[in-house]
């Protein structure tokens, strides 16, 4: 009893002392609480623990997200009436884009980076601190976007706010790295969840992309959380506002070729979104515009091409819905198609032209000033695709096309291809239309369309940019660490330099008084001119007969190769093996000399990296 009665004691004492150490004076009393259970719990009951509170939390923000842009999109649409329907897709699109530049200017000074790519970045870069502004702006900027009409999802900015809320919690908390990691993962994954209300898809996002290259034994958190997610969507959403599609067919084996030829469609139409949106985006930034007159240019041509044709408009999944429900007229309904005898033609090519444009749409939307992702985009633009497919089929004289299958396998194959996340997009359709019974086709559809954009890039284009300069992580796990590294780290600042005019007696002074096995010969402006190792300098020291008068610059040697302070660390690496040596100079690109790197320096520290990783 004793024993018992010391041992609270002396938790007591280390709550008491962390209290006083982290100034835990001016905390919430919520925050104590979790503070005391984080001294007294085992690591993996908190961070279940924690897995509940940002799953919860994370969902939560996904719930006034998606609750949000509904009630936006409800009220411009039933209360606000315009005595001509064109005057409704010129304005609201065009406000959207313009408010939501705005909003980032005046509000958040400007600091609107967005998107899955920024995250990766504070993963790989900053020990996965995202900042803490994160957690709110992003529900702000997507709700005025598409709320008002943008042509772009909401599953991206939730993932980042559920990321900035799972990685400011551990924060608060003084988690480590992995377990920072690990929350912002969750954070995410109950943010995906509560947008589609599919747990098993929320945590396939989360090692498909999130969590690449990064290795972990811990998956529980990530499990909770998405539960945690999905049952506040279902509990606190709306019918009509979740993904939900509850017409489909039987999977038959007779229609496997429909798949096959579905799966390369939708592949290719994937790589041509992605070309698309790269190319609007490098034009965007070319043009010589200031940001809101850029807002206002994309604005123009959102609302245009949502004026010609609605279903641009906004997320797009009442379209999808349509098409699986067989109503195809209410689709051209209120564009200029209407005007025109409506075929079995009219409406291919009405689709064909939607399909193609939607990757312009969400692209200038986007990178124009707006806020959203591709999540919704693609899944949009592949269920287009797959019932542009099914029409084409039967007025060809196939029978017996599955249509709402296609639809639901063509949204799955477009996402695959788009986001590079086969996974993703099988568990999301499957969890959403409860077809699990359509796993074999929504597999063939979804691996088809992702080998295809594999090979015509590795990397999904829209990180790639980022993983060339080494700032994000990929498969490549041993990259992934060096990259972790940071060249200035290994320079030595105190290394021995000497004036190429020196003489050679003064050299041995310097290395007779020195403890260095390398010198960096420069001149009287600091520029490197060549180098001098102990094995250079040896048969000169012990030489009677050396001329004393002999200058430094007559026995120097030119470096075998010369670093940069912007090499990484693995190009340094590289540098190392291809010359064979341990030692090299790092030059200023004016070549002035900052210091020499060791090889076994870098090496050290990565095996250090490599154990803190793997325990």
């Amino acid at each position: 009893m004793k024993i018992h009665n010391k041992k609270k004691y002396l938790s007591f004492l280390k709550f008491k002392r962390d209290f006083q150490n982290y100034g835990l004076e001016k905390a919430r009393s919520y925050e104590l609480i979790l503070h005391w259970l984080n001294n007294r719990l085992s690591r993996n009951q908190f961070l279940v623990l924690s897995g509940i509170l940002v799953g919860c939390t994370a969902g939560l923000a996904g719930v006034i997200l998606k609750t949000l842009v509904h009630n936006i999109h409800n009220f411009i649409t039933h209360r606000v009436h315009f005595e001509y329907q064109i005057l409704f897709y010129i304005v609201f699109p065009f406000l959207g884009i313009v408010l939501t530049t705005a909003i980032v200017i005046t509000i958040f000074k400007g600091q609107d980076r967005k998107g899955i790519g920024a995250i990766l970045y504070e993963i790989a870069q900053n020990s996965s601190i995202v900042a803490s502004v994160k957690m709110y702006s992003q529900i702000i900027q997507s709700a005025v976007t598409v709320g008002l009409g943008g042509s772009a999802g909401l599953e991206s900015p939730i993932a980042v706010t559920g990321a900035a809320i799972g990685s400011n919690y551990a924060q608060t908390y003084r988690l480590s790295y992995k377990e920072r990691t690990l929350l912002l993962a969750a954070g995410a994954t109950a943010g995906i969840a509560s947008a589609f209300n599919a747990p098993i898809a929320g945590i396939m996002f989360a090692f498909e992309i999130l969590l690449t290259g990064v290795v972990f034994t811990d998956f529980i958190p990530l499990v909770v959380a998405a539960v945690c997610g999905s049952l506040l969507s279902r509990v606190l959403l709306q019918e009509d506002i979740l993904f939900r599609f509850y017409t489909r067919e039987a999977f038959n084996y007779r229609n496997v070729p429909y798949y096959l030829i579905l799966g390369i469609v939708t592949g290719l139409y994937a790589r041509y979104f992605v070309i698309i949106s790269q190319k609007v985006e490098h034009f965007i930034k070319e043009i010589k515009l200031s940001r809101m007159q850029k807002a206002m240019f994309g604005g123009v041509v959102l609302s245009l091409l949502c004026v010609l044709f609605p279903p641009l408009f906004g997320e797009g999944y009442e379209t999808v819905k349509a098409f699986t429900n067989g109503n195809t007229h209410a689709i051209i309904k209120n564009s200029f198609f209407r005007y025109f005898e409506i075929g079995d033609w009219t409406i291919i090519i009405f689709l064909i032209l939607v399909c193609l444009l939607k990757a312009f749409a969400t692209s200038f939307t986007i990178f124009s000033g707006g806020n959203g992702g591709n999540f919704a985009p693609s899944l949009f633009a592949g269920g287009t695709v797959g019932y542009l497919f099914s029409l084409i089929c039967q007025h060809i004289g196939f029978t017996d096309v599955p249509v709402t299958n296609l639809v639901l396998v063509g949204m799955a194959g477009a996402m695959s291809g788009v986001l590079y996340a086969p996974l993703t997009a099988i568990f999301l359709i499957a969890e959403s239309s409860f077809g699990y019974d359509l796993f074999i086709p929504l597999m063939i559809v979804s691996i088809i369309s992702y080998l295809i954009a594999k090979w015509f890039s590795p990397i999904s284009p829209e990180l790639k940019s980022l993983a060339d300069q080494g700032k994000i992580f990929t498969n490549k796990h041993d990259k992934n660490l060096l990259f972790a590294l940071r060249t200035e780290d290994f320079i030595d600042q105190y290394s021995e330099t000497i004036n190429e005019n020196a003489s050679v007696t003064e050299l041995f002074e310097q290395v007779k008084n020195g403890n260095k096995n390398i010198y960096a010969v420069i001149d009287e402006f600091g520029k490197l001119k060549g180098i001098l190792t102990l094995d250079d300098i040896r048969p000169y020291l012990f030489n009677k007969e050396i001329d004393s008068k002999q200058t430094v610059a007559q026995i120097m040697k030119a470096p075998p190769a010369v670093i940069y302070r912007e090499n990484k660390p693995l190009e340094i690496l590289q540098i190392f093996d291809d010359t064979g040596v341990w030692n090299l100079p790092v030059t200023s690109d004016e070549n002035d000399f900052i210091g020499f790197i060791s090889k076994s320096s870098i090496l050290m520290s990565y095996r250090q990296l490599l154990k803190e990783y793997s325990d």
